[in-house]
Order: structure tokens, then sequence, then C-alpha cells
């Protein structure tokens, strides 16, 4: 496991805090933020409280960087559908657009990291870059309230909004033109399950296009569940590239 004395790790986490623009009152909380899973969680600092990783503050940090989000859309689109900012918010928050600020923010150099994560290019990691995002998002709010998170979320996601001022498709045509594009046949959607209460359910649903591949979600719909299991088939495409051209 790669450890740090106490010097370095104050030195670290000081270095990241100038980064993110904001002083932490709690240096333990950006310090969990920068944890990964693979290092033991179980030691204790000199005050006796708990090391811990990022985990329970990546649950946190998504529900925050949610509302921020929510809201700043709302008000950056006052004319736009509901459909329309919900096709917003879905490329805004899905973990590329998290590792994407990661990376602008150069977090992967102060993650903590076990030898064989760090060894295997974990700091490179677009999921552990992700995770450490929502994770520090967690931690400016536990440490300076939702002002403070969302402060942060306005500063490096209004580039992303203003990017391409359309709104995006939503993930079943989008799928669909890509498929169209390659001469192949339209995707096809298959529920396999269904859980839950009438008034709670839960669907489960396959999303297939050849050459692709296949991926499977749920939702309290199947129109939910067949637009997430095409988010995933197009995040699938995305990551190959051109090569399917």
């Amino acid at each position: 496991m790669i450890m740090m004395d106490d010097r370095k790790l104050a030195a670290t986490l000081a270095d990241c805090a100038h980064v993110i623009g904001h002083d932490f009152k709690d240096p333990m909380l950006l310090e969990a933020a920068l944890t990964h899973p693979s290092v033991d969680g179980g030691g204790r600092d000199r005050g006796g409280r708990l090391r811990l990783n990022y985990e329970r503050l990546e649950f946190l940090g998504d529900r925050v960087l949610g509302l921020a989000v929510a809201d700043q859309l709302y008000q950056r689109f006052p004319g736009e559908s509901e459909g329309a900012l919900a096709r917003r918010f879905a490329a805004l928050v899905r973990r590329e657009s998290l590792a994407r600020i990661a990376e602008m923010l150069g977090l992967g150099q102060f993650l903590r990291l076990s030898r064989g994560e760090d060894d295997s290019g974990g700091r490179r990691n677009p999921a552990n870059l992700a995770d450490a995002c929502e994770a520090v998002i967690a931690a400016l709010y536990l440490d300076g309230g939702f002002e403070t998170a969302r402060a942060f979320v306005e500063r490096y996601w209004a580039p992303l909004m203003e990017e391409d001022l359309r709104p995006p498709k939503d993930p079943k045509t989008a799928l669909q033109e890509w498929a169209q594009a390659r001469g192949l046949e339209a995707p096809s959607y298959t529920v396999i399950g269904r859980e839950g209460p009438d008034h709670a359910p839960s669907f489960r649903v396959r999303a297939e296009v050849a050459r692709l591949g296949a991926e499977e979600a749920t939702g309290a719909s199947k129109r939910i569940a067949e637009q997430a299991a095409a988010l995933s088939l197009l995040t699938r495409a995305e990551a190959r590239g051109g090569d399917d051209q």
C-alpha cells in the first residue's frame, strides 16, 4: 500500500484544496474524498476518527451535483421543455462528464491509492476520477454548505453547458441514428424483468444493436429503462471512437 506520512498528506491535501478553491475547515473530508476503496479504511487519525474512503461521499455527491445542475439548467434555459432539460441533465451528470472535470482539475495526482491500483493506472481510470469528483462535491457540501458546492459546480459545469446550445437528443434517438448511419438494423429493446408493487414498479430492459452488443438497465418505467440501456450502448460506441465507421 502507498502510505503518506502526516506532513506529506497535509501538503497533498493543501495543494488539492488550492486547486479546488476551498479552504477546508475539516481536511479529513477532503482526505476521504481522495481515498480509493483499495486503501485500508481501518486506520484512524490522531484524533481517533476513522479514516474513510470516498464511497459514502460519492453517494452524497451524486445527489448534490444533481440538484446543483438541475438548478443551473432551470435558470440557464428558461424556455426549454422538461424533456429537453432532462436530456441536458443526463449528459451533464454522466460519469464521462465527471471524469472530464476531474481531469481538468488534475485530481488524479492527489488520489490515495493502493500500490496495485496505482500500478494499474488508477490515477487515469475514468471511473476513479468520476467517483472522486462526486466525493469532492460532497466534501464541499459538508464543509461549506450547499452554496459552496453549488459554486464549484457552476464554475466547472457552465462551460460544458455552453459547448452545444442545442439540447442533446434522447439516447434512443441517438442510438437509432448511430445504427442507421452504419447500415444496421434499428436497436431492439426487450423487457427481461419486472419487480416491485404496481404503484412502484421496476423494469429491467435489454437494448441490443448488431456489432455493438447489448446492455441492460432498470427504471421506474419501460421508457426510462430503455433510455438508460440505450445510453449505456452509446457510451460503449463513444469509447470505440471511429472503429465502427
